[in-house]
């Protein structure tokens, strides 16, 4: 379910939009022209987090690696457990896809 408070039409065409890039490449160069360096990292950041926390590192592991501060990494574990499931989404497809291209390393030795 969508938040009713982020739903508008200007956050619906930035969602179209992000679905119409296509690869790493134009990705960089999108979110370089509508973020700044300072957000990206943030958002990278935060996934990461979300990645280890999913993982079951600590928070001591988590601040080593990611430098976000204890508020962050727990935001993130609070949107882990009751937020939209955005993370458990991307996190699931990041796993299988890390799977798939490690058995084709495997095919390819």
């Amino acid at each position: 379910m969508i938040n009713p408070k982020l739903k508008d039409d200007l956050t619906d065409q930035l969602c179209e939009t992000v679905l119409l890039l296509r690869g790493v490449e134009e990705c960089y160069q999108f979110f370089e022209d509508i973020c700044t360096i300072s957000e990206l990292k943030a958002l990278a950041q935060r996934l990461e987090v979300a990645r280890m926390l999913n993982a079951g590192h600590t928070y001591d592991d988590i601040v080593a690696r990611t430098g976000a501060s204890t508020a962050t990494i727990s935001r993130v574990k609070r949107c882990l457990h009751y937020g939209a499931d955005g993370y458990k989404i991307v996190l699931e497809r990041l796993q299988k896809k890390q799977e798939g291209s490690g058995a084709q390393d495997a095919d390819n030795r």
